[in-house]
């Protein structure tokens, strides 16, 4: 996880972590948080943390130059003043461990000490970057609402009080306001981060599914392909079996069926299991068949046996779409393997047509088995698969038993 968190951190910051807050950095570099310990500093942080104090120290420095101006002022509590200034610049640095703390501290301070402007200018800008506007209303009304006394109690040498005041209040709205800022900033880089990341990982689920709805048309498949050729195999060793005096012409031909079909389904197996361990869907390897083969199909059903008629074959079977050719050649391989395991000896008619608008129309009949037929296992699930496929192309599958007492699987697809 920590390397897909990675993988969506901002490109031009990959090698520079510190021109980056600490508190960005843990969100944007998971392995850099300790736990139960505060983030460390970068090198940004220190230098903002500089920056603060020796702002602190210079507006304290000049407000005191102006403190012996101060007629009222004796000089004990000029002496006060400078001290409590000085302890408040070196808060400064407990700015981002206490942010709030330092700012409820220097409201009181900033009524007593002129040299404390520049540290609790400092502390209203921390608490505006780390901390919700609730904080820096409090925070920032109280202090705001209090220097109004303070210029009234000690009023600026050479300045109105109005003047005194209205330059005070905006230099705390311009630092309050600036920090409202920078966190504003902050959070919009983060919530980028954070979309991106969430973008990354649904492609990430919607590419494992993609790979998981693969892996189960490849395992349809299996089920098509080697439930025909293990069809085959079933019947002519059931024939073999319950006719062992047959004719040697016969019985070499059922071998024959037997041992190439074994071998086909083998090589078939091979081949899906190569595509699942490779991860790869089912069109990346052999060509799919598609209605084209529908008269390869019929001819190895004959050889095996099978008394199969072909009508109103599709004029240009190559300008049927792959998927619905591939779809009716299932179709009609699974109708095949049903006929020869259920009504063995019956004549199946296959009967395909359509035209591009029209739609593509195909059935596949057989008649009434003779006699009792033996039992052949089977998971049953051959027309389950058939309607999900034929809904899964946009058409429809019916099948039942006809007048006739047969059996006949309908389909209708679309052809655009």
């Amino acid at each position: 996880m920590n390397s897909d968190k990675q993988a969506t951190t901002p490109p031009a910051f990959a090698r520079r972590r510190w021109v980056l807050p600490a508190a960005l950095v843990e969100d944007l570099y998971p392995e850099s948080r300790r736990p139960g310990r505060r983030p460390r500093r970068t090198a940004r942080d220190w230098i903002v943390d500089f920056t603060c104090f020796l702002l602190a120290v210079v507006i304290g420095l000049l407000a005191a130059d102006t403190l012996q101006d101060e007629p009222d002022l004796s000089p004990a509590m000029e002496v006060a003043d400078q001290v409590v200034g000085a302890l408040a610049c070196a808060a400064v640095w407990l700015r981002r461990r206490w942010p709030v703390g330092l700012a409820v501290a220097m409201v009181p301070v900033s009524l007593v000490s002129a040299t404390a402007g520049g540290a609790v200018l400092a502390s209203l800008f921390t608490l505006a970057v780390h901390r919700p506007f609730r904080y820096v209303a409090w925070a920032g009304g109280a202090s705001l609402a209090l220097a109004p006394l303070y210029y009234w109690m000690r009023p600026e040498p050479g300045l109105p009080y109005l003047a005194s005041l209205v330059i005070a209040l905006l230099l705390a709205v311009a630092v309050i306001g600036w920090g409202l800022l920078v966190r504003s900033k902050r959070q919009l880089l983060l919530s980028l981060h954070d979309r991106a990341r969430r973008a990354e990982r649904e492609a990430r689920l919607r590419a494992e599914q993609a790979q998981r709805l693969a892996r189960e048309a490849i395992a349809r498949e299996m089920h098509d392909v080697l439930a025909h050729r293990l069809t085959l195999l079933s019947v002519h060793a059931g024939a073999l079996e319950f006719r062992p005096d047959a004719p040697h012409e016969d019985v070499a031909r059922a071998a024959g069926v037997i041992r190439e079909s074994a071998h086909e389904a083998l090589q078939d197996l091979r081949e899906i299991i190569g595509v699942l361990r490779a991860g790869e869907s089912d069109d990346a390897g052999r060509p799919q068949p598609t209605l084209a083969a529908l008269d390869a199909l019929v001819a190895e059903s004959r050889e095996a046996g099978m008394k199969v008629a072909l009508a109103g074959r599709v004029t240009d079977p190559a300008a049927v779409p792959a998927s619905v050719g591939r779809t009716a050649y299932r179709i009609a391989q699974e109708a095949l393997t049903n006929a020869r395991k259920h009504a063995p000896g019956t004549e199946v008619t296959v009967s395909v047509t359509g035209a591009p608008g029209d739609g593509l129309a195909m059935s596949v009949s057989n008649a009434p088995p003779e006699g009792e037929v033996p039992h052949v296992p089977g998971s049953g699930q051959g027309l389950i698969g058939l309607t999900e496929r034929a809904t899964l192309a946009g058409g429809t599958l019916e099948h039942g038993p006809t007048p006739e007492g047969g059996f006949e699987v309908r389909a209708r697809l679309p052809w655009g």
